[in-house]
Formats: C-alpha cells, sequence, structure tokens
C-alpha cells in the first residue's frame, strides 16, 4: 500500500513494474475506476497485473474521494479529476512520461476528458463502457440522489460490521460519505456532455469496448463514427459488466491495443488495428 501527496490531496496509488526489459519507453499505462463504491482494486487482478506481466509499467490510484484517497467536500467534477491525474503523475516523476489511459465507466469518462485536454500526453485509450449522453447524466443524478436518501443517517453500516461484514460496511460509509457529504451529485449533475465536435478532436487510438446489452452502447457508436481514429467492440451476451464478467476478452483487448513502441504524441501513433468485431 502506497501513499503520495499531489495537490492538496493525499492519494493511494499502487505502481506495477514492468515484468520484461521490453517495456522500456512504452507508455506507463493508467488506470481509472468508477463512481462511488468502485476503487483500483477492481482493475488489479483482472487486467493491470497481466498488463504488467506483459511488459507494460502500470499505475493505478483511487479517486478522489474514492477508496483509501482523501474525501474533501468537492471537486468532483471532470476538469477537477484531470487535474488530479496530472498531479498525481507529477508528484510520482511521470509528469512528462507519455500515459495510455484505460478507463471503466465513469473513469472512462475521465480518460476521454484528460486526452482531449492534453493530447501531447495521451498517447491512446481504452475505454470500458464509457457513459457519454446526457441521459446517463441524468439518470446517474436521480439514481445517486436516491441512494443518498437511503444512506442518509442509515444504521446499515454498522449492522454490516456487527455481522462482520467490514468490506461491505466500509464501502457503505463510503459511499454515505461521498453522496451526503460532499458535492460529488451536484458535480456530476453539472457534467458537461460530449459533443460529435469534441470527438473529431480526438486524435489518438481509442478501444472502447460494450456489452451487447448496455444502455452505452449508442453513445459510443457516436464516438467511434466521430473520432478519426477510434473503433468499437461490442461483447455479446454483457450489459455494463464487461469488467467483473469478461476480464479475458478485455485482457487480449487491452494489451492488443496499447502501442507497442513509444510514441511522440497522439497524432504520431501508430494505426489502429481493426480485428474480430471491432466495427466503427
Amino acid at each position: 500500500m502506497a501513499f503520495v501527496r499531489a495537490g492538496s490531496l493525499r492519494f493511494h496509488v499502487q505502481r506495477l513494474p514492468a515484468a520484461a526489459t521490453a517495456g522500456r519507453g512504452r507508455p506507463l499505462v493508467v488506470f481509472l475506476h468508477g463512481l462511488v463504491v468502485d476503487n483500483l482494486s477492481s482493475f488489479y487482478c483482472p487486467v493491470a497485473l497481466p498488463v504488467a506481466r506483459a511488459g507494460h509499467e502500470v499505475l493505478l490510484y483511487d479517486l478522489r474521494g474514492h477508496g483509501l484517497t482523501e474525501r474533501p467536500a468537492d471537486g468532483y467534477d471532470s476538469r477537477t479529476a484531470v487535474r488530479d491525474l496530472l498531479a498525481v503523475l507529477g508528484a510520482l516523476g511521470l509528469g512528462r512520461r507519455p500515459v495510455h489511459l484505460v478507463g471503466n465507466s465513469y473513469g472512462a469518462t475521465l480518460a476521454l476528458h484528460a486526452a482531449l485536454a492534453r493530447p501531447d500526453l495521451v498517447t491512446g485509450l481504452t475505454l470500458l463502457e464509457p457513459p457519454l449522453s446526457g441521459a446517463w447524466v441524468e439518470n446517474m443524478v436521480d439514481t445517486l440522489s436516491a441512494a443518498a436518501l437511503s444512506l442518509e443517517d442509515s444504521p446499515v453500516p454498522a449492522e454490516l460490521l456487527g455481522l462482520r461484514l467490514r468490506k461491505a460496511a466500509r464501502l457503505t460509509a463510503i459511499a454515505d460519505d461521498l453522496l451526503n457529504r460532499t458535492t460529488l451529485v451536484d458535480d456530476i449533475a453539472a457534467s458537461r456532455t460530449f459533443t460529435p465536435a469534441d470527438y473529431a478532436r480526438l486524435h489518438c487510438p481509442a478501444l472502447i469496448v460494450c456489452g451487447e446489452h448496455s444502455e452505452l452502447v449508442p453513445g459510443a457508436r457516436e464516438l467511434a463514427r466521430h473520432a478519426p481514429r477510434a473503433a468499437l467492440r461490442v461483447l455479446p451476451g454483457l450489459g455494463h459488466d464487461v469488467l467483473k464478467e469478461s476480464s479475458g476478452v478485455l485482457r487480449e483487448s487491452v494489451l492488443a491495443h496499447h502501442p507497442p513502441t513509444p510514441v511522440a504524441g497522439a497524432a504520431a501513433a501508430t494505426p489502429r488495428r481493426r480485428t474480430g468485431a471491432l466495427v466503427r
């Protein structure tokens, strides 16, 4: 377990060295997890360890307020999340290292924001179930608001501890803090949605992975349609749970999509690979 002071916050981070010398000079692979009850551990065994063993240096960290990272009262908007990412990289001495971002759910949205804000830094994206539409924002705000009401002054965390379900109790307590004592819900509600013009500015290779039954597929198709070097892979039989239910396929997709050699910038990245179920 490791912590780093980046900006005004103490972040929980995990670094995995490349298992082979072939990893030297390759972009750093950074994983960004989803909202509220998620944290870096969701990536650790299914994808991050295999990526490191394949020769890529890996960085995982708990987002602001999540997992073991400090939980301030505000700053849960995408712009601050990008600043947090850059601060973590800088604090670790990696601020000038090209990165390939792998984001799951809301983490995929943050990865896309980072790529648009810093095309000089982000050389590739792997976006798992990215929520991109205004409809998703509205649905998520409704869901989080309902969850906040159910958790306010709830005895559930104490009851879970009484049952010795410590992990569940901790996750419930974190969710209560995030939803009822921070600006997270308001910040999500104020999120700026992406436009086709935004996608057209995305010049790095981007692999989008969605479950066949996910409500996010239409937004992913729009991204793949407008971004010059994006491809979409739809996994049959799955919904929004692709990270949990199809880790083997994800490992293959992530590893196949990582640039095998150093790149100077997003515009110089290797051409997109079209294989299997990759579609526009």
